[in-house]
Protein backbone atom coordinates (compact mmCIF):
# COMPACT_ATOMS: atom_id res chain seq x y z
CA UNK A 1 0.00 0.00 0.00
CA UNK A 2 1.56 3.65 -1.10
CA UNK A 3 0.01 6.50 1.07
CA UNK A 4 0.79 10.19 0.21
CA UNK A 5 0.90 12.92 3.03
CA UNK A 6 -0.74 16.41 2.85
CA UNK A 7 -0.18 18.80 5.19
CA UNK A 8 -2.34 22.14 4.59
CA UNK A 9 -1.69 25.80 6.24
CA UNK A 10 0.09 29.07 5.17
CA UNK A 11 1.79 28.66 8.68
CA UNK A 12 3.98 26.07 7.29
CA UNK A 13 5.34 27.79 3.97
CA UNK A 14 5.80 31.33 5.63
CA UNK A 15 8.29 28.98 8.54
CA UNK A 16 6.11 30.34 11.39
CA UNK A 17 5.63 26.44 12.20
CA UNK A 18 7.28 23.56 11.70
CA UNK A 19 5.23 20.41 9.80
CA UNK A 20 6.57 17.67 12.66
CA UNK A 21 2.88 15.79 11.69
CA UNK A 22 4.48 14.18 8.66
CA UNK A 23 7.24 12.80 10.26
CA UNK A 24 4.98 11.29 12.73
CA UNK A 25 2.65 9.80 10.34
CA UNK A 26 5.55 8.48 7.82
CA UNK A 27 7.07 6.64 11.19
CA UNK A 28 3.65 5.21 12.47
CA UNK A 29 2.80 4.15 8.34
CA UNK A 30 5.71 2.54 8.23
CA UNK A 31 5.59 0.57 11.13
CA UNK A 32 2.37 -1.51 9.54
CA UNK A 33 4.07 -1.80 6.53
CA UNK A 34 2.39 1.27 4.42
CA UNK A 35 5.48 2.89 2.20
CA UNK A 36 4.92 6.97 2.00
CA UNK A 37 5.44 7.80 -1.34
CA UNK A 38 5.54 11.72 -1.37
CA UNK A 39 4.95 14.17 1.47
CA UNK A 40 3.97 17.71 0.33
CA UNK A 41 2.82 20.60 2.31
CA UNK A 42 0.65 23.38 0.43
CA UNK A 43 -1.54 26.39 1.38
CA UNK A 44 -5.00 27.22 2.07
CA UNK A 45 -5.92 27.54 -1.04
CA UNK A 46 -8.79 25.87 -3.13
CA UNK A 47 -6.90 25.36 -6.60
CA UNK A 48 -3.67 24.25 -4.81
CA UNK A 49 -5.69 21.83 -2.22
CA UNK A 50 -7.66 20.54 -5.83
CA UNK A 51 -4.50 19.83 -7.42
CA UNK A 52 -2.86 18.18 -5.07
CA UNK A 53 -6.06 15.72 -4.53
CA UNK A 54 -6.09 14.99 -8.42
CA UNK A 55 -2.44 14.19 -7.87
CA UNK A 56 -1.75 12.37 -5.02
CA UNK A 57 -4.88 10.37 -5.77
CA UNK A 58 -3.40 9.12 -9.24
CA UNK A 59 -0.07 7.78 -7.57
CA UNK A 60 -1.24 6.25 -4.11
CA UNK A 61 -3.67 3.95 -2.41
CA UNK A 62 -4.39 6.39 0.44
CA UNK A 63 -4.17 9.90 1.04
CA UNK A 64 -3.49 11.67 4.47
CA UNK A 65 -4.43 15.62 4.92
CA UNK A 66 -3.78 17.58 7.86
CA UNK A 67 -5.06 20.73 8.69
CA UNK A 68 -7.26 23.33 7.67
CA UNK A 69 -10.73 22.16 9.55
CA UNK A 70 -10.60 24.92 11.81
CA UNK A 71 -13.87 26.89 12.62
CA UNK A 72 -12.42 30.17 11.14
CA UNK A 73 -13.21 31.30 7.40
CA UNK A 74 -9.53 30.63 6.41
CA UNK A 75 -10.18 26.64 6.73
CA UNK A 76 -11.32 25.59 3.43
CA UNK A 77 -10.39 22.22 3.70
CA UNK A 78 -13.91 20.52 4.18
CA UNK A 79 -15.61 22.82 1.40
CA UNK A 80 -12.50 22.12 -0.46
CA UNK A 81 -13.00 18.00 -0.31
CA UNK A 82 -16.90 18.34 -0.94
CA UNK A 83 -15.83 20.03 -4.52
CA UNK A 84 -13.42 17.05 -5.08
CA UNK A 85 -15.63 14.77 -4.53
CA UNK A 86 -18.83 16.26 -6.01
CA UNK A 87 -20.59 16.31 -2.30
CA UNK A 88 -22.10 18.01 0.10
CA UNK A 89 -21.77 18.78 3.71
CA UNK A 90 -24.59 17.46 6.63
CA UNK A 91 -24.83 17.72 10.04
CA UNK A 92 -23.43 14.79 11.92
CA UNK A 93 -25.52 14.99 15.11
CA UNK A 94 -22.57 12.34 16.78
CA UNK A 95 -20.38 15.26 16.17
CA UNK A 96 -22.90 18.53 17.62
CA UNK A 97 -23.20 15.74 20.38
CA UNK A 98 -19.15 15.85 20.82
CA UNK A 99 -19.06 19.45 20.44
CA UNK A 100 -21.48 20.38 22.98
CA UNK A 101 -19.77 18.24 25.41
CA UNK A 102 -16.76 19.68 24.80
CA UNK A 103 -17.87 22.88 25.51
CA UNK A 104 -19.98 21.92 28.26
CA UNK A 105 -18.01 20.60 30.21
CA UNK A 106 -14.06 22.48 29.37
CA UNK A 107 -14.82 25.56 27.57
CA UNK A 108 -16.09 28.89 29.65
CA UNK A 109 -17.06 30.70 26.35
CA UNK A 110 -20.90 29.60 24.95
CA UNK A 111 -20.83 27.96 21.78
CA UNK A 112 -21.04 30.06 18.33
CA UNK A 113 -22.76 29.14 14.98
CA UNK A 114 -18.97 28.52 14.38
CA UNK A 115 -18.25 25.99 16.44
CA UNK A 116 -21.23 24.12 15.89
CA UNK A 117 -20.39 24.30 12.03
CA UNK A 118 -17.70 21.80 13.12
CA UNK A 119 -20.48 18.75 13.20
CA UNK A 120 -20.92 19.60 9.29
CA UNK A 121 -18.80 17.19 7.18
CA UNK A 122 -18.78 15.41 3.83
CA UNK A 123 -22.18 13.19 3.48
CA UNK A 124 -19.93 10.74 2.01
CA UNK A 125 -17.29 11.11 4.80
CA UNK A 126 -17.25 8.22 7.68
CA UNK A 127 -16.50 10.15 10.93
CA UNK A 128 -13.39 9.20 13.14
CA UNK A 129 -14.30 10.85 16.69
CA UNK A 130 -11.63 13.40 18.12
CA UNK A 131 -11.74 12.84 21.73
CA UNK A 132 -9.23 15.68 21.96
CA UNK A 133 -10.94 18.85 19.88
CA UNK A 134 -14.08 19.51 17.76
CA UNK A 135 -12.92 18.90 14.92
CA UNK A 136 -13.84 15.19 13.19
CA UNK A 137 -11.52 13.32 11.37
CA UNK A 138 -12.92 12.05 8.36
CA UNK A 139 -12.43 8.71 6.00
CA UNK A 140 -13.54 8.50 2.56
CA UNK A 141 -13.61 6.02 -0.47
CA UNK A 142 -13.31 7.46 -3.46
CA UNK A 143 -12.75 4.18 -6.24
CA UNK A 144 -9.32 2.74 -5.69
CA UNK A 145 -8.30 5.33 -3.25
CA UNK A 146 -9.19 6.93 0.45
CA UNK A 147 -8.68 9.78 1.86
CA UNK A 148 -8.51 10.49 5.49
CA UNK A 149 -9.03 14.18 6.92
CA UNK A 150 -7.52 15.06 9.99
CA UNK A 151 -6.96 18.23 12.40
CA UNK A 152 -3.28 19.65 12.29
CA UNK A 153 -3.32 20.15 15.66
CA UNK A 154 -0.43 17.17 16.68
CA UNK A 155 -1.83 15.67 19.77
CA UNK A 156 -5.28 15.68 17.77
CA UNK A 157 -3.97 13.97 15.18
CA UNK A 158 -2.25 11.45 17.06
CA UNK A 159 -4.90 10.39 18.41
CA UNK A 160 -6.90 10.10 15.52
CA UNK A 161 -4.36 8.27 13.92
CA UNK A 162 -3.47 5.78 16.52
CA UNK A 163 -6.90 4.82 17.36
CA UNK A 164 -9.27 5.14 14.82
CA UNK A 165 -6.70 5.59 10.99
CA UNK A 166 -4.09 2.85 11.70
CA UNK A 167 -6.43 0.03 12.74
CA UNK A 168 -8.82 0.63 9.73
CA UNK A 169 -6.11 0.47 7.41
CA UNK A 170 -5.10 -2.67 9.00
CA UNK A 171 -8.24 -3.93 8.63
CA UNK A 172 -8.18 -3.22 4.51
CA UNK A 173 -5.83 -6.58 3.67
CA UNK A 174 -2.77 -8.23 4.24
CA UNK A 175 0.61 -5.73 4.63
CA UNK A 176 3.74 -6.15 3.86
CA UNK A 177 6.58 -6.15 7.20
CA UNK A 178 9.16 -3.58 7.21
CA UNK A 179 12.11 -4.55 9.24
CA UNK A 180 14.70 -1.61 10.04
CA UNK A 181 17.81 -2.23 12.23
CA UNK A 182 20.19 1.19 13.14
CA UNK A 183 23.64 0.80 14.04
CA UNK A 184 25.11 4.50 15.29
CA UNK A 185 28.85 4.80 15.09
CA UNK A 186 30.85 7.57 16.07
CA UNK A 187 34.78 8.59 15.58
CA UNK A 188 34.59 8.07 11.62
CA UNK A 189 33.52 9.81 8.97
CA UNK A 190 30.39 8.77 6.34
CA UNK A 191 33.08 8.13 3.65
CA UNK A 192 35.55 6.18 5.60
CA UNK A 193 33.07 3.58 7.22
CA UNK A 194 32.26 2.98 3.49
CA UNK A 195 35.44 2.33 1.92
CA UNK A 196 35.70 -0.07 4.64
CA UNK A 197 32.37 -1.64 4.12
CA UNK A 198 32.13 -1.41 0.49
CA UNK A 199 33.21 -5.33 -0.16
CA UNK A 200 30.39 -6.02 2.47
CA UNK A 201 27.61 -3.63 1.05
CA UNK A 202 28.50 -5.19 -2.64
CA UNK A 203 27.71 -8.29 -1.37
CA UNK A 204 24.43 -7.40 0.45
CA UNK A 205 21.00 -9.17 -0.74
CA UNK A 206 18.98 -7.75 -2.96
CA UNK A 207 16.31 -7.46 -0.33
CA UNK A 208 18.54 -5.14 2.12
CA UNK A 209 19.00 -2.14 1.45
CA UNK A 210 21.85 0.17 3.32
CA UNK A 211 21.67 3.76 4.25
CA UNK A 212 24.39 6.21 5.37
CA UNK A 213 22.70 8.67 8.10
CA UNK A 214 25.30 10.86 8.87
CA UNK A 215 25.40 13.66 11.19
CA UNK A 216 28.19 15.82 13.20
CA UNK A 217 30.29 13.51 14.26
CA UNK A 218 28.25 10.31 13.93
CA UNK A 219 27.16 7.91 11.32
CA UNK A 220 24.21 5.87 11.68
CA UNK A 221 23.85 2.94 9.42
CA UNK A 222 20.18 1.65 8.60
CA UNK A 223 19.74 -1.48 6.92
CA UNK A 224 16.09 -1.91 5.65
CA UNK A 225 13.96 -4.85 4.43
CA UNK A 226 10.26 -5.27 3.50
CA UNK A 227 8.31 -8.32 2.16
CA UNK A 228 5.81 -11.22 3.68
CA UNK A 229 7.80 -13.59 5.13
CA UNK A 230 8.87 -11.43 8.26
CA UNK A 231 11.20 -14.49 9.57
CA UNK A 232 13.17 -14.54 6.48
CA UNK A 233 13.48 -10.87 6.48
CA UNK A 234 14.26 -11.46 10.33
CA UNK A 235 17.05 -13.77 10.03
CA UNK A 236 18.44 -12.61 7.32
CA UNK A 237 18.78 -8.89 8.36
CA UNK A 238 20.04 -10.40 11.61
CA UNK A 239 23.02 -12.54 9.69
CA UNK A 240 23.95 -9.27 7.98
CA UNK A 241 23.90 -7.21 11.46
CA UNK A 242 26.38 -9.73 12.67
CA UNK A 243 29.35 -9.30 9.56
CA UNK A 244 28.73 -5.18 10.20
CA UNK A 245 29.81 -5.93 13.95
CA UNK A 246 32.88 -8.05 13.23
CA UNK A 247 34.19 -5.11 10.31
CA UNK A 248 33.25 -2.30 12.39
CA UNK A 249 33.19 -3.31 15.63
CA UNK A 250 36.21 -0.84 17.11
CA UNK A 251 33.52 2.83 15.76
CA UNK A 252 30.26 1.47 16.72
CA UNK A 253 28.48 3.06 19.93
CA UNK A 254 24.89 1.77 20.25
CA UNK A 255 22.59 0.07 18.68
CA UNK A 256 18.80 1.63 18.22
CA UNK A 257 16.05 2.49 15.23
CA UNK A 258 15.20 5.49 16.89
CA UNK A 259 17.99 6.24 19.01
CA UNK A 260 20.94 8.86 19.45
CA UNK A 261 24.11 8.80 20.95
CA UNK A 262 23.09 10.18 24.29
CA UNK A 263 20.44 7.57 24.58
CA UNK A 264 23.04 4.90 24.84
CA UNK A 265 25.11 6.74 26.44
CA UNK A 266 22.27 7.07 29.02
CA UNK A 267 21.61 3.54 28.51
CA UNK A 268 24.74 2.71 29.32
CA UNK A 269 24.89 4.95 32.78
CA UNK A 270 21.45 2.93 33.46
CA UNK A 271 23.19 -0.46 33.05
CA UNK A 272 26.74 0.35 34.67
CA UNK A 273 24.34 1.76 37.62
CA UNK A 274 27.13 4.96 36.87
CA UNK A 275 26.11 8.55 37.83
CA UNK A 276 27.69 11.73 35.50
CA UNK A 277 27.56 15.21 36.15
CA UNK A 278 28.56 18.38 33.65
CA UNK A 279 30.75 21.69 33.87
CA UNK A 280 29.39 23.27 30.55
CA UNK A 281 30.54 26.88 28.83
CA UNK A 282 30.76 26.54 24.94
CA UNK A 283 27.91 24.60 25.21
CA UNK A 284 25.96 26.25 27.27
CA UNK A 285 24.18 23.45 29.09
CA UNK A 286 23.00 21.95 25.63
CA UNK A 287 24.61 18.35 26.69
CA UNK A 288 22.44 18.40 30.30
CA UNK A 289 19.49 19.35 28.07
CA UNK A 290 19.84 16.25 25.61
CA UNK A 291 20.32 13.98 28.75
CA UNK A 292 17.44 15.16 31.04
CA UNK A 293 15.16 14.71 28.23
CA UNK A 294 15.45 11.23 28.12
CA UNK A 295 12.56 9.64 30.10
CA UNK A 296 14.68 7.81 33.63
CA UNK A 297 17.71 10.41 33.46
CA UNK A 298 17.24 11.58 36.71
CA UNK A 299 18.68 7.99 37.73
CA UNK A 300 21.62 9.05 36.04
CA UNK A 301 22.40 12.51 35.55
CA UNK A 302 23.29 14.37 39.10
CA UNK A 303 23.53 18.12 38.07
CA UNK A 304 25.16 20.68 35.87
CA UNK A 305 26.87 24.25 35.74
CA UNK A 306 26.71 26.32 33.12
CA UNK A 307 29.80 28.65 34.14
CA UNK A 308 29.58 30.38 30.29
CA UNK A 309 31.38 33.15 31.79
CA UNK A 310 35.28 33.37 32.85
CA UNK A 311 34.59 34.22 36.29
CA UNK A 312 31.57 31.88 36.90
CA UNK A 313 34.15 29.19 36.38
CA UNK A 314 35.94 30.52 39.30
CA UNK A 315 32.87 31.31 41.53
CA UNK A 316 30.78 28.01 41.02
CA UNK A 317 33.30 25.37 39.88
CA UNK A 318 36.30 26.15 41.89
CA UNK A 319 38.50 26.86 38.96
CA UNK A 320 41.89 28.30 40.08
CA UNK A 321 41.97 31.58 38.96
CA UNK A 322 45.60 31.29 38.21
CA UNK A 323 44.76 28.33 35.82
CA UNK A 324 43.09 30.59 33.44
CA UNK A 325 45.43 33.15 34.17
CA UNK A 326 48.53 31.02 32.88
CA UNK A 327 46.76 28.81 30.35
CA UNK A 328 43.70 30.82 29.17
CA UNK A 329 39.72 30.27 29.63
CA UNK A 330 40.05 28.01 26.72
CA UNK A 331 43.16 25.41 27.25
CA UNK A 332 43.22 21.62 28.70
CA UNK A 333 43.92 22.84 32.15
CA UNK A 334 40.74 24.54 32.80
CA UNK A 335 38.95 21.86 31.15
CA UNK A 336 40.17 19.41 33.34
CA UNK A 337 39.99 21.77 36.27
CA UNK A 338 36.17 21.78 35.28
CA UNK A 339 35.97 18.25 34.85
CA UNK A 340 37.75 17.10 38.03
CA UNK A 341 35.48 20.15 39.98
CA UNK A 342 31.99 19.16 38.95
CA UNK A 343 32.57 15.21 39.74
CA UNK A 344 32.88 16.71 42.96
CA UNK A 345 30.64 18.89 43.49
CA UNK A 346 27.78 16.77 42.25
CA UNK A 347 29.10 13.32 43.87
CA UNK A 348 29.21 11.73 40.48
CA UNK A 349 30.92 8.85 39.23
CA UNK A 350 32.14 10.52 35.84
CA UNK A 351 32.00 14.58 34.47
CA UNK A 352 32.06 15.97 31.11
CA UNK A 353 33.15 19.16 30.71
CA UNK A 354 34.02 21.77 27.44
CA UNK A 355 35.67 25.52 27.19
CA UNK A 356 35.73 26.51 23.98
CA UNK A 357 35.66 29.31 21.50
CA UNK A 358 32.38 28.95 19.01
CA UNK A 359 33.00 32.06 17.27
CA UNK A 360 32.36 34.62 15.87
CA UNK A 361 34.78 36.23 17.87
CA UNK A 362 37.19 35.55 19.99
CA UNK A 363 35.78 36.07 23.73
CA UNK A 364 38.26 36.20 26.93
CA UNK A 365 40.19 33.97 24.78
CA UNK A 366 43.31 34.40 22.33
CA UNK A 367 42.08 30.47 20.76
CA UNK A 368 41.07 30.59 17.31
CA UNK A 369 37.30 29.90 16.51
CA UNK A 370 36.64 26.44 16.72
CA UNK A 371 39.11 25.39 19.28
CA UNK A 372 37.43 23.36 22.04
CA UNK A 373 38.93 21.78 25.18
CA UNK A 374 36.76 18.49 26.08
CA UNK A 375 37.21 17.12 29.78
CA UNK A 376 36.66 13.92 30.97
CA UNK A 377 36.62 12.91 35.00
CA UNK A 378 36.05 8.97 36.19
CA UNK A 379 36.65 6.85 39.30
CA UNK A 380 39.90 6.39 38.27
CA UNK A 381 41.15 9.81 36.01
CA UNK A 382 40.96 12.98 34.35
CA UNK A 383 42.00 14.09 31.49
CA UNK A 384 40.95 17.13 28.06
CA UNK A 385 41.29 16.60 24.85
CA UNK A 386 41.74 19.71 22.35
CA UNK A 387 39.82 19.69 18.92
CA UNK A 388 39.25 21.82 16.12
CA UNK A 389 35.54 21.90 15.40
CA UNK A 390 35.87 24.45 12.33
CA UNK A 391 34.18 28.38 12.55
CA UNK A 392 30.85 27.90 12.41
CA UNK A 393 29.08 28.51 15.28
CA UNK A 394 26.44 25.80 15.57
CA UNK A 395 28.33 23.34 14.03
CA UNK A 396 31.06 23.83 16.81
CA UNK A 397 28.91 23.54 19.26
CA UNK A 398 26.80 20.57 17.75
CA UNK A 399 30.14 18.70 17.14
CA UNK A 400 31.41 19.15 20.74
CA UNK A 401 28.36 17.92 22.10
CA UNK A 402 28.36 14.65 20.16
CA UNK A 403 32.33 14.57 20.77
CA UNK A 404 32.01 15.02 24.41
CA UNK A 405 29.57 11.93 24.21
CA UNK A 406 31.53 10.06 22.44
CA UNK A 407 34.05 10.13 24.73
CA UNK A 408 32.05 9.27 27.98
CA UNK A 409 30.31 6.41 25.81
CA UNK A 410 34.02 4.94 25.55
CA UNK A 411 35.09 5.45 28.72
CA UNK A 412 32.40 3.44 29.84
CA UNK A 413 31.76 1.03 27.32
CA UNK A 414 36.24 0.31 29.00
CA UNK A 415 34.48 -0.02 32.06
Amino acid sequence: MQATIITIGDEILIGQIVDTNSAWMSHELNKIGVNVYEIISISDDRDHILSAFAKAKQQSDIVLVTGGLGPTKDDITKKTICEFFDDHLELNQEVLDHVTRLFKEYVKAPMVDMNKDQALVPSRAQVISNQYGTAPGMWIEDEETIFVSMPGVPFEMKALMSDGVIPKILNIGELPFIHHRTILTAGQGESTIATRLEQWENNLPAHIKLAYLPSLGTVRLRLSSRGMDKDFILRTVDDQIKQLYVLINDVIVGESNDESLVHAVVHLLKEKSKTVATAESCTGGKIASLITEIPGASKVFMGSTVTYATQSKVDMLGVDPAIIEKYSVVSEQVALEMASKARIKFKSDYAVATTGNAGPTQGDSDAPVGTVYIGIATPEKAYALRFMMGNHRERVVQKTINKALELLQKELIGQ
